[in-house]
């Protein structure tokens, strides 16, 4: 667990977020970082209607924020993102994920080290693998990375598993955690600064 992350269950605020229809949204996994910071960021977006923070990438049958955090069940943490396809595309969402995190630091993000906090894409069909391995190699293509400098996994999607209900929207309900305040908010904030146009109305 990462010592900056630790007492987040006490810390958690009663304010209560309603949840949108998602039964008619397209879903895709990714991870990169803690889970605070990622769902926040995907958020944002214009299209996303939902991000759930979860556990994925491991062989484990379950998860919990004690295991994951513990390394003992290669789970990586992950989230899970509602969107609607007509709005926002899976390449864009490729695009988030690349623009608000370092894909180049493996097993790390920040302040937090582990394999729990690795850059990893779970794609759920054919056809987003070959996305994600076109856009890694535009990346490279166009100089933003050094040529095999990418960390990041790409892992046919398995399960997912919601993490605990205090993680739910920690950075909406808990804007002045110090985690958050020092960590994910500034990670929220560099995004927004540099993708202004794919934000919601409201995130500006």
């Amino acid at each position: 667990m990462s010592k900056s992350k630790d007492g987040a269950m006490m810390a958690q605020s009663q304010v209560s977020v309603p949840k949108p229809d998602l039964t008619s949204m397209e879903k895709a996994y990714f991870a990169s970082g803690c889970f605070w910071c990622v769902e926040a960021v995907f958020e944002s977006v214009l299209g996303v209607a939902e991000v759930v923070s979860g556990y994925a990438g491991g062989s484990a049958k379950d998860a919990n924020y004690e295991l994951v955090s513990a390394g003992s069940t290669d789970h990586a943490e992950a989230v899970e993102i509602y969107y609607d396809p007509k709005v926002v595309s899976f390449e864009t969402l490729l695009q988030v994920f690349f623009d608000s995190h370092d894909p180049t630091t493996k097993d790390r993000q920040g302040p937090d080290a582990g394999r729990q906090y690795r850059s990893a894409i779970f794609y759920r069909n054919e056809s987003e693998k070959a996305q994600s391995e076109k856009y890694i190699k535009s990346l490279y293509d166009d100089g933003v990375f050094r040529p095999g400098s990418i960390s990041t996994e790409l892992t046919p999607f398995d399960a997912f598993y919601p993490a605990e209900s205090y993680h739910q929207d920690f950075e909406k309900r808990n804007p002045n955690h110090p985690y958050i305040r020092n960590v994910s908010i500034p990670r929220l904030k560099r995004f927004e600064s540099k993708r202004p146009e794919l934000l919601k109305k409201e995130s500006h």
